[in-house]
């Protein structure tokens, strides 16, 4: 496949992770007091595809991830991975569903007492005794996030950006096929947020992992998405579907000049604000 086109969508192209009428809720039931944070999500992604995620503060955005990477289980509806059910209402939840699914969230999560190699070869070393391919895999991950001259260093002598590399370089180095991610730009400055949209996209544009990834900022999901998924309502669920159709390579910051951007950033603010779903 060539790494500057949007994955196939068509019908000889299966879903590779689909949520059927996913919803969960928490209270008593038989109390009355049941509420559904999110309910009849159906959502189908294909292998390679970059989906972006938004909603309002609430809409069960995170939640959602949550759901998907089986930490919390759903109160109704089914995850297929691959054409198999790996997650339901009826099913004991599998976090991470045997390491196919890799989860970037918030925090870095480093560990403080480990190096930057350690940390990243951790859920390596977990998994058992890493081959000599882990190894390498690891090493190339690091240089691909600029890394290679700090593996020696621990996250307190690291930058909020480097941090963040780090913590991708170790959710990317056991090779998941699909990785979650949860805001993980948020907190950093304007200038470093668009240094690591440019590293993530290069980095998803060499290994095509399946990505879904919250954000707030409809610009980032618009530069780095090939479809933009909008969730609405109490409980949430899914208002909008916009394919992205803004040619590959991307650069997050000159992607407002792109010839369809403003009519793409006009649809999702609107779906965003109460407006038009279409």
């Amino acid at each position: 496949m060539n790494p500057h086109t949007t994955p196939t969508t068509g019908a000889d192209c299966p879903p590779l992770l689909e949520l059927r009428q996913l919803g969960i809720a928490y209270g008593d039931a038989a109390a009355g007091a049941k509420r559904w944070v999110l309910r009849d999500i159906d959502l189908s992604i294909r292998d390679g595809e970059f989906v972006t995620l938004m909603g309002s503060s609430g809409a069960g955005k995170s939640t959602l991830l949550n759901l998907v990477a089986q930490t919390l289980q759903p109160s109704a509806g089914q995850i297929v991975f691959r054409g198999t059910t790996v997650g339901g209402a009826d099913m004991p939840p599998s976090p991470g569903s045997h390491r196919q699914i890799g989860y970037v969230t918030q925090d870095d999560n480093l560990l403080p007492w480990r190096t930057v190699w350690d940390n990243v070869m951790f859920p390596l070393m977990l998994a058992g005794r890493p081959s000599a391919a882990d190894t390498a895999r690891v090493q190339r991950l690091l240089e691909q996030v600029g890394l290679a001259a700090w593996a020696k260093h621990y996250p307190h002598q690291l930058s909020g950006g480097m941090r963040k590399r780090a913590s991708l370089a170790r959710t990317l180095a056991y090779s998941p096929p699909v990785v979650l991610m949860d805001e993980p730009f948020g907190a950093l400055d304007a200038e470093t947020r668009a240094q690591l949209q440019s590293d993530l996209l290069k980095l998803w544009s060499s290994d095509r992992k399946t990505i879904l990834f919250v954000t707030h900022d409809i610009n980032e999901a618009i530069a780095l998405g090939d479809r933009i998924v909008v969730l609405s309502g109490s409980p949430g669920r899914v208002v909008l579907e916009r394919r992205i159709d803004i040619e590959r390579p991307r650069d997050p910051e000159l992607i407002f000049k792109a010839p369809t951007f403003a009519a793409h950033y006009d649809t999702v603010r609107g779906c965003l604000r109460g407006g038009a779903h279409a």
